[in-house]
């Protein structure tokens, strides 16, 4: 059974902290993994603009020794003149692996029941699951571990970075808190299947209304921007709906004094963060995103090998 990573759960425990491991490696030998080397190519289909995505797979496939093939959007037949499942059964015969940052989830889960080889979720409208790994590897770095850690996220819960977060973070043995307006809850079963993992690995999920109570003792604070790819007619109300949630020094205080603060970016100073917290020095963004590389360099020789277990 080939084994993709279209969500976060798709990795185990022991199997998240596998990938994890080896981006640390990575970083600190960035050729040492050449699973593509030939070079074989990798196809980075992209639905959605991108900057910290393009730049971390192309220049990552390479570090592999592979080929990136990007493809924008409006340059293949994919999801127009031809069906998923036949660009699928097309792409196998011809990459290693398949990377898509897109929007629905089930555009994903019908690629990945096409086709034979691993499909990435580069970002979807319910998950960003590579950006995930990357923030764990960077907690991991400042942070020493996970497990036992309480994250908390601020801002729209029922957008891709809360679901991820929850998700990733009950994984990783973290105690993941969602401090979300009203009417932005992230998705029941994304809640319920986070609280099932959490039973495994000793960290725990919640949804909470109030951002002081579930920054309260935290050791990582995140935020995402209130406006999606998508939402731009919505801004206005937006702002107003997420007025009290922008993380300031004020709220910032009411995690450890140690805290660190990540954000995946793009951000908008005064909005969802203030400008003192994202360029202060509780900030941590520029490891993140640099973490992009490692992590999914990490996450993609580790799929290809145990793909190629699986067909030996």
């Amino acid at each position: 059974m080939t084994r993709h990573f279209l969500r976060d759960d798709d990795l185990t425990p022991a199997e998240q902290s596998e990938v994890l491991d080896l981006a640390a490696r990575l970083k600190e030998d960035r050729f040492a993994a050449q699973p593509l080397a030939g070079p074989q190519t990798v196809a980075v289909i992209f639905d959605k603009t991108s900057t910290r995505t393009r730049v971390s797979f192309a220049t990552g496939i390479a570090d592999l020794g592979g080929s990136p093939l990007i493809i924008n959007p409006g340059e293949s037949q994919l999801g127009a003149k031809e069906s998923i499942a036949d660009s699928a059964r097309v792409l196998e015969r011809m990459v290693a692996a398949i990377v898509w940052r897109t929007y629905a989830q089930a555009g994903l889960e019908e690629m990945a029941a096409g086709t034979r080889v691993p499909v990435v979720n580069a970002l979807s409208d319910d998950f960003h699951p590579c950006q995930l790994l990357a923030d764990l590897l960077t907690i991991r770095e400042h942070k020493g571990t996970t497990s036992g850690l309480t994250l908390a996220f601020v801002g729209d819960g029922s957008n891709n970075m809360a679901q991820s977060y929850l998700l990733a973070g009950a994984t990783a043995g973290m105690h993941v808190r969602v401090a979300t307006p009203a009417g932005f809850d992230p998705d029941v079963q994304v809640v319920t299947d986070a609280s099932r993992i959490a039973e495994r690995t000793g960290g725990s999920a919640a949804v909470l209304v109030d951002p002081a109570e579930a920054l309260h003792e935290a050791d990582v604070v995140v935020t995402d921007t209130w406006v999606s790819m998508g939402q731009e007619e919505e801004k206005a109300a937006r702002v107003a709906a997420f007025a009290g949630y922008t993380v300031d020094t004020a709220l910032m205080a009411h995690a450890k004094p140690d805290a660190i603060f990540l954000h995946c970016l793009p951000a908008y100073r005064g909005l969802e963060v203030a400008a003192d917290v994202i360029d202060g020095p509780q900030s941590v963004i520029w490891d993140e995103a640099e973490n992009r590389l490692h992590a999914q360099k990490a996450l993609l020789a580790w799929l290809l090998e145990a793909n190629a277990k699986e067909t030996a």
